[in-house]
């Protein structure tokens, strides 16, 4: 079963060797790539960091990183960081993304922030035009960290069947930062998670593992939109012993139709909606997707529907690369092989 690979995580300049720099660098500096291969030298340690939102900043955390970040753009809301993490005293240099709204950081307060590294996650949403270039954040001494395993699926030359990639963004984070062992500890824990459920799952066929369906009930229901097998979920799925509903479909998400669903006919169902606050609010917004599925004509007969084995795990530790992706996949087994996965 493939996962992220045992073995420790070299220095970063050793490991970032594909992205090599130019014979100008400093041959200890770290090699952050972006989508389209541009590279990001870092030869001095970031000291002030801003986050485009909270999955940059979550990393941060695991990595004990926090006192370098001094700003991020949709902070986390209530309930949405792992609990013995706080993000109270980090300031917001942008909105939130309550109610679909999409005010992350401008360009000028991210140019005018005083940091000297960027870390962001998910690139140029749409909608969001005010985005600063390279250039001008290079002109106020800004170094952009790209989380690749987000930020670049679309553009990946394959499907994401295993954490390599997340491997890589944790690792180089750590780099920048100081925090290599750190980034070694958090990736030896994912490790054991991901070895243990890939020992409880390998000897089932790969034509016998169940299909699920990523339903992301806040996107909308007129169209559904699901991730397709570059995306970070296609890889969870697969370490769980799973298979996407919609693995074939080369990119990042995809907005189908119901007939597509019904014709795919999934085992399982993720009922994919994102942080509401606490847990009894999450809950209900559960409920509400699983009514919608359980009423809705096109999705009542689904074999899933029927049978009620639906997933009431949140996007954001599905469909964003991070550290309890790891989590998410031993959650996903231990739902569809419980005599296997604890």
């Amino acid at each position: 079963m493939s996962r992220i690979s045992h073995a420790l995580i070299p220095l970063a300049a050793a490991l970032l060797v594909a992205c090599a720099p130019p014979a100008t660098t400093s041959p200890n500096a770290v090699q952050v790539p972006d989508c389209t291969g541009r590279v990001t030298s870092f030869d001095q340690p970031a000291r002030k960091i801003v986050t485009s939102n909270a999955a940059g900043l979550e990393i941060l955390l695991w990595l004990g990183a926090q006192d370098l970040v001094i700003g991020t753009g949709f902070p986390p809301g209530k309930g949405e960081l792992p609990a013995q993490f706080s993000a109270e005293r980090i300031p917001s240099l942008g909105g939130d993304a309550s109610g679909g709204s999409m005010l992350g950081i401008s360009r000028e307060q991210l140019l005018g922030s005083g940091a000297d590294t960027y870390v962001e996650a998910w690139g140029a949403l749409a909608g969001m035009d005010d985005v600063a270039t390279p250039e001008q954040l290079a002109q106020v001494g800004i170094r952009k960290f790209l989380l690749r395993s987000t930020a670049c699926a679309a553009a990946m030359n394959g499907p994401q069947t295993d954490l390599t990639v997340l491997e890589g963004d944790i690792t180089r984070l750590g780099a920048i930062t100081g925090r290599l062992r750190q980034a070694e500890q958090v990736i030896a824990g994912m490790n054991t998670t991901l070895a243990e459920v890939g020992k409880a799952v390998k000897d089932v066929p790969e034509a016998e593992r169940p299909t699920v369906f990523f339903f992301d009930f806040d996107a909308g229901t007129d169209a559904p939109t699901t991730p397709c097998n570059r995306q970070v979920a296609n890889a969870v799925y697969t370490l769980a012993g799973a298979r996407n509903a919609f693995a074939d479909c080369d990119g990042d998400f995809t907005k189908t139709g119901w007939e597509e669903v019904v014709k795919r006919d999934p085992d399982w169902i993720q009922l994919g909606i994102r942080n509401r606050g606490d847990a009894a609010a999450d809950q209900r917004a559960f409920a509400e997707a699983e009514t919608f599925l359980s009423t809705f004509a096109a999705t009542r007969d689904l074999k899933a529907v029927k049978a009620r084995r639906f997933l009431r795990i949140r996007s954001e530790v599905t469909t964003t690369g991070g550290v309890r992706n790891a989590d998410t996949v031993r959650q996903i087994a231990a739902a569809l092989y419980p005599d296997r996965v604890r």
